[in-house]
């Protein structure tokens, strides 16, 4: 299907429409005022009763003129000095039944000095004659009534102005609708600055303006969601210091309370002396415990991720050397492990100790939540894409309400993400499961040997 034509929609584009529009709604102004006048004039200036009136009036004006001056029908200068001050007017004056004289512009000329075609033309073209008394005699003037030329050049200098008027117009609604957006762009954006972020930018069309209202609406959302992970961060901070402080506090005094009596020297029975030395390093284990969760929640919540040393190598021993250690741990803890699947040969890009750091919370939270009694089952699966490991026990009873941070699931969350793998755990009817995956890289570990050498 063929996608539908769109116009551009920059500001240079925009400004370009402007400018033809500006231009056809002026070009379409003055030819309609000029069309109308112009017919206003033909309909109504140039009635013949107009024409008549306007010729009655200045039929009036020249005779006054003529018996102030006491003009003769010879005395052309003055009937051309007449007609200078009223442009647009011509006088003929006729002797008898023939042309005499002709003034228009200022200018007159007897009609010896005229061909006979121009007197006929003068003759037809001026009509009605008129009798006058000058100083000589009776003579007859035909009045020639050229104003509609004045009326036709004021319609077309109206039209022009209103043209330009409307050009301007337009232009300006343009510019002033740009600098409406510029200006709440720019007062949206000191609000910004000035700590609002809860108000929108408002983002409106595609050009370049609306854009940057577009950026500047990501901006103030990053924004915010960088002060919600703050503020989420600073609450688990709390959260964690209450937490741990209080779990600190009771290792601790027991702990400074065994090694004060150990340090006072005043045991003198072996057996005595073995279990209170026994029982501080208890207490020292759990310091340390509440030690590494704190710094597992520094992992996760630390300002940057941490440096990794990723390497090449070879998948199925990593992760049986791995496996086993966690298998050995569980084993001596009293847990019994079954393992279900292998990884075949394969080559994998990791952090080895970033990955071990992984199997090392799983252990820890088997330890703590999953019940002895019940056997903790490996599964490993191998596609051609990755390497899937999943550990899950069943949760003892006596710890089905017990409150944990998650620290360390989040831990090998963010651990696995910046490894290119990914991380889930899972708690529903008394199971645990936890699993993570990781890409298989082309080729094997026995081809990359193969290419070294």
């Amino acid at each position: 299907m063929t996608e539908r034509f769109r116009l551009p929609r920059s500001l240079h584009a925009k400004a370009l429409y402007a400018l033809l529009l500006a231009a056809a709604a002026a070009a379409a102004l003055y030819f309609a005022i000029t069309a109308i006048g112009d017919l206003a004039v033909e309909r109504i200036y140039m009635s013949p009763e107009a024409v008549s009136s306007r010729k009655a009036e200045i039929y009036s004006r020249f005779s006054v003129y003529v018996a102030e001056q006491g003009l003769s029908g010879e005395d052309a200068a003055s009937v051309a000095e007449w007609t200078a001050r009223n442009e647009y007017i011509t006088v003929l004056l006729y002797k008898g039944d023939s042309l005499n004289l002709l003034a228009e512009d200022g200018e007159a000329q007897s009609s010896a000095n005229m061909q006979s075609y121009e007197r006929l033309r003068y003759a037809s073209e001026y009509g009605k004659l008129y009798p006058l008394r000058f100083s000589d005699g009776v003579y007859h003037i035909a009045i020639g009534d050229s104003t509609q030329i004045r009326e036709y050049r004021l319609n077309r200098m109206i039209a022009l102005t209103v043209a330009v008027i409307a050009f301007v117009a337009v232009i300006l609604g343009y510019v002033g609708s740009l600098s409406r957006r510029i200006i709440r762009l720019s007062r949206e954006a000191v609000e910004i600055g000035a700590g609002d972020l809860e108000g929108p930018v408002t983002v409106r069309g595609r050009d370049e303006l609306a854009q940057l209202a577009r950026e500047m609406d990501n901006m103030r959302r990053s924004v915010i969601q960088r002060m919600l992970g703050e503020r989420r961060a600073w609450e688990a901070n709390s959260e964690l210091i209450t937490a741990i402080s209080h779990d600190i506090r009771t290792p601790m005094t027991s702990l400074i309370g065994y090694l004060g009596l150990l340090n006072d020297g005043s045991f003198t029975d072996p057996e005595r002396t073995r279990q209170f030395t026994a029982s501080a390093y208890g207490k020292a284990m759990e310091l340390k415990d509440l030690t590494d969760e704190l710094f597992r929640y520094f992992l996760v919540f630390g300002p940057s991720d941490p440096e990794l040393n990723m390497e090449r190598c070879d998948g199925e021993l990593l992760l049986e050397q791995l496996l086993g250690e966690l298998e050995f741990d569980l084993q001596d803890a009293g847990f019994e492990t079954r393992r279900i699947g292998q990884t075949g040969s394969c080559a994998l890009t990791v952090d080895p100790l970033y990955l071990k750091r992984v199997l090392d919370n799983i252990l820890s939270n088997i330890k703590k939540y999953a019940d002895k009694a019940q056997p903790v089952l490996l599964l490993i699966e191998r596609t051609e894409e990755e390497v899937r490991v999943s550990v899950s026990n069943t949760v003892a009873r006596s710890m089905d309400s017990a409150e944990s941070t998650k620290i360390g699931l989040r831990t090998c969350e963010k651990i696995l993400a910046l490894l290119g793998g990914s991380f889930q755990a899972l708690r529903e009817d008394g199971k645990f499961s936890a699993s993570f995956r990781l890409p298989v890289q082309p080729g094997s570990p026995e081809e990359e040997a193969e290419t070294q050498s």
